[in-house]
């Protein structure tokens, strides 16, 4: 993604309607305020509501990296080719797509499959029982962890994965009715016998705004929301996923991807090349077909730079978070005081502040509204995958962050929501969950239709 003309166009024009609406009228001085609910990235927010909201580079940053955020952004909309070729070679054998872009479109939520078709960018997680030498999920014999539906010329593809729909119909106290989508998963055209026991698990590709500022938020800021026993008795027992650093070769935190199995932002990055598109790198040097018949026998592993490798990580580290709109609205406030009423902020933390970090200024001691804790929770039967990912159970999810939500409309011409976008809009979302959520979802079941439009408001504002 090359920095967009329309980025800079479009910066401009916001800048002048701010100047505009300053010069006419009255200053307001929460504008310009850390504590602004408008600001949700802090110092790196961005005031586009339009189709590019998610794909803009932090606004405050040094000029020489904002040139680095510029070649990550031209790989992570490179198209890989299978090698030998003399641009983006290293593509397969195995494959789910070809570039990064194709998966995260515009920077945002991936696509869900329809009724008969495999996955265009929803992924698929396979293990069987027990773990690896790490503590993760233990591969599939003849699969990986992956299933890739896609191959290079000659080679047999892995499997395809079909989706179908039954819609059950519910209701709300005040006699409403409304559907949730259930989906069904079957794993065909496998290439060779694909085990009984094996435990599979839809993940839609997720935004990527905002993550460098996620990232710089301390562990032990983390650490310290996470209450395992309940011992406050809210019935919330958020808790932490520990998972294999394979940069650090030790146990650490996670904080990324829909289980929080992944540490940082590097390794999400080389482990989505390499699972996704068969890009080996330093970090993981392996074909995702070594061991199995597709496997192509090349020594051209690593295929892709440290260089290169860094500058996407980096592309996506500094990538900017849209801001709040609408927050003066009465109905947007009355709908916040519904969310807060209904406890969906013990999980949906509002606030979260980067640490202090000399050596990246821009996301340094940044008050920030990311309305996540990165911690999991159990959401009960309804939602669970029953695959197990390091710590983390088949009940259990990372509490996705809200903001920019109200734009996906915009931004990726579509509405579905959750780890494999089977909720169709924000409320069939809020009322799939269950487990630790399930009291906040009966309160949400219990309100009026006024009271319903109003909260969604507010999570459209976001």
């Amino acid at each position: 993604m090359h920095l967009r003309k329309t980025y800079k166009i479009g910066l401009l024009f916001a800048v002048a309607i701010v100047l505009l609406q300053i010069g006419c009228s009255k200053f307001d001085k929460t504008f310009q305020t850390e504590n602004s609910a408008i600001l949700s990235g802090g110092q790196q927010t961005v005031f586009d509501a339009g189709s590019g909201a998610f794909g803009h580079p932090f606004p405050v940053m040094p000029e020489n990296l904002q040139d680095v955020h510029e070649v990550g952004d031209a790989q992570f909309e490179a198209t890989f080719v299978s090698a030998p070729a003399p641009l983006n070679p290293g593509r397969g054998p195995l494959f789910n797509n070809v570039s990064c872009s194709a998966c995260h479109i515009s920077d945002g939520r991936g696509k869900v499959p329809g009724i008969g078709d495999t996955s265009v960018s929803t992924l698929f997680r396979v293990s069987i029982p027990g773990t690896d030498a790490h503590g993760g999920p233990n591969p599939v014999p003849g699969f990986g962890d992956q299933i890739q539906n896609r191959s290079i010329f000659n080679t047999q593809k892995e499997a395809d994965v079909a989706v179908s729909y039954l819609d059950q119909r519910f209701s709300f106290d005040d006699g409403t009715f409304y559907y949730l989508r259930i989906p069904t998963y079957s794993i065909i055209n496998t290439y060779t016998a694909f085990p009984g026991n094996a435990m599979v698990s839809p993940r839609v590709a997720a935004p990527v705004f905002g993550l460098g500022l996620l990232e710089a938020i301390s562990d032990e800021d983390i650490l310290s929301k996470a209450d395992e026993q309940d011992t406050n008795g809210d019935g919330i027992s958020g808790r932490a996923n520990f998972v294999w650093n394979y940069v650090t070769n030790s146990t650490t935190l996670g904080r990324f991807g829909w289980k929080a199995n992944q540490p940082s932002i590097l390794q999400q990055v080389a482990g989505a090349l390499n699972g996704d598109m068969g890009i080996t790198s330093s970090i993981f040097p392996k074909e995702n077909s070594v061991g199995q018949p597709q496997f192509d026998h090349r020594n051209d592993d690593p295929e892709l730079s440290d260089s290169l490798l860094h500058a996407i990580a980096f592309y996506i580290k500094t990538l900017a978070v849209p801001a709040r709109r609408n927050v003066d609205d009465p109905v947007v406030k009355q709908g916040e005081i519904l969310f807060l009423q209904a406890g969906c902020n013990t999980c949906h933390t509002p606030d979260q502040r980067t640490k202090v970090d000399v050596s990246f200024p821009a996301i340094s001691n940044q008050l920030i509204h990311p309305y996540t804790d990165l911690l999991l929770h159990d959401m009960g039967n309804g939602l669970a995958d029953n695959r197990p990912d390091f710590l983390a159970n088949g009940r259990e999810w990372r509490t996705a962050p809200l903001w920019g939500i109200g734009l996906t409309q915009k931004v990726n011409g579509h509405n579905n929501f959750l780890h494999d976008g089977r909720a169709r809009s924000l409320l069939e979302g809020i009322m799939w969950h269950g487990g630790e959520a399930e009291n906040s979802r009966n309160k949400v079941k219990a309100m009026t239709l006024t009271e319903r439009n109003a909260l969604i408001q507010f999570l459209n504002s976001l």
